[in-house]
């Protein structure tokens, strides 16, 4: 989860649209109740979450373990009775982590937490052994940029947003490289949790060369910062069998319920169904990914069929690569001129938040005012911007509205760690945001109207 975070970070603080009660509104209202009121019932769609990342566990692009997970989505939206159901395919990147370790060898010697980050590449056999250095932020790597050759750069940034913060996991090694660095470590990039490293992809430069990069906690990031400022040389080795193999074949999931009136007029949401080795991407995003199906199975289980069809997309490949994303964009080109809305849940699937949304002013208010069937479950803020980075592609090329389902919880303090397991989503979190979407697409859908065409 990339843009998608970013993006979630920067619209969570903007100002909620108004919109009064249209009479057209009316009508859905029982409608959203009983889907909210179905939602409520029980705990299946936690349950079915529990199922996914339990039995499959993290699923890293390439990995037999996504592909089963892939295989089981099409088989289960079969029994649950949706349309069209079927795999669509991608060739993905497949990036191996291999062992790691970093250990502290002065002024002590023992073993430091750390997960190297994503796409990086590894060490030579034996791993690196060198000095460390610590900065905070690229100006004061840039005033010391004597130090720098030959050595290992730590950054200590800390946690501000993902949007701020996120720069030193993305750029810092390339940045560190270009001054002779042989290695980064990067401080987690979340708020301080109980020594959990936070993985994620580098971005390697074009022009610099590409040296070994790892997370590690910021307790161990802060300990190193002082033992600096003590004027304590510290020394460590980074051993990383990181590397890439050849791209592997995988899929986007696809399944639908048909529309009874304008079939061909598409309404997409969804998530991505990889997520890096670690933790069991419960949060990031098997959570989006089974909130988005669920709400269409709510909709067949309650005999619901809207005039347009809503399609549910697990997107492959988000988290190294978006290939999915772009994979799908490229393969619906033609049709995108009858995508009305797509709507991407990655980014936790806590206590519901509302939407955000990108498109025409006077669809804002549309949006907003069936968002107000939501209030009694805190999802009917809607926010300007929404999009993601799996539907923000065919969004793009296609001008079409897209929304970001949103939720509120300390979202980043387990993103990409081992930490990213079901026990932080609660079944009625689970239930209540796939009532949420359910009731925006569904209503979205069966508007006598297309969205965006208001006047």
């Amino acid at each position: 989860m990339k843009r998608a975070a970013l993006l979630v970070a920067l619209i969570s603080v903007a100002a909620p649209i108004s919109a009064q009660s249209p009479a057209w509104l009316e009508p859905y209202r029982p409608v959203a109740d009983r889907l909210i009121a179905e939602a409520q019932s029980n705990d299946f769609t936690w349950r079915r979450l529990a199922e996914l990342t339990d039995t499959f566990g993290n699923r890293l692009s390439g990995s037999e373990t996504l592909e089963q997970a892939i295989d089981w989505a099409v088989d289960t939206m079969k029994k649950d009775g949706f349309d069209n159901v079927r795999k669509e395919p991608v060739m993905v990147p497949k990036w191996v982590r291999g062992a790691e370790s970093l250990d502290l060898v002065a002024p002590v010697r023992q073993r430091l937490v750390m997960l190297g980050l994503g796409n990086a590449v590894g060490t030579p056999a034996g791993g690196i052994e060198a000095d460390v250095i610590v900065v905070k932020n690229f100006d004061e790597m840039a005033a010391r940029a004597a130090e720098v050759k030959g050595k290992i750069v730590l950054f200590n940034a800390e946690w501000v947003n993902y949007g701020v913060t996120n720069q030193y996991r993305t750029g810092g090694p390339s940045r560190a490289a270009a001054l002779g660095a042989v290695a980064a470590l990067v401080r987690a990039v979340g708020p301080t949790g109980l020594r959990t490293p936070h993985t994620g992809g580098t971005i390697y430069a074009a022009d610099q060369p590409k040296i070994p990069a790892a997370a590690i906690p910021a307790e161990d990031a802060n300990r190193l910062q002082r033992l600096q400022d003590r004027g304590v040389k510290i020394r460590v080795k980074l051993s990383m069998e990181a590397h890439f193999e050849a791209d592997a074949q995988s899929y986007n999931v696809v399944g639908e319920i048909r529309g009874r009136e304008l079939p061909n007029e598409v309404i997409v949401v969804g998530g991505h169904l990889d997520s890096w080795d670690v933790g069991a991407g419960a949060s990031d995003d098997g959570g989006g990914c089974i909130v988005t199906w669920d709400a269409l199975r709510l909709m067949k289980k309650l005999g619901l069929r809207p005039r347009r069809t809503i399609r549910v997309v697990l997107f492959t490949n988000e988290e190294n690569g978006t290939r999915g994303g772009n994979g799908y964009r490229d393969q619906h080109m033609t049709e995108l001129k009858d995508h009305v809305m797509l709507l991407e849940s990655d980014g936790g699937i806590f206590d519901p938040q509302g939407f955000g949304f990108s498109g025409p002013a006077p669809a804002k208010a549309t949006v907003a005012a069936i968002a107000s069937l939501l209030k009694s479950i805190g999802a009917d803020p809607v926010r300007d911007g929404g999009g993601g980075a799996d539907i923000g592609p065919a969004g793009t090329a296609g001008s079409v509205p897209m929304m970001s389902h949103l939720a509120e919880a300390n979202y980043f303090l387990i993103h990409h760690t081992p930490a990213d397991t079901i026990e932080r989503i609660t079944p009625k979190q689970a239930g209540d945001n796939a009532a949420a979407i359910a009731v925006m697409a569904y209503v979205i859908a069966d508007l006598p109207w297309r969205l965006g065409s208001e006047k």
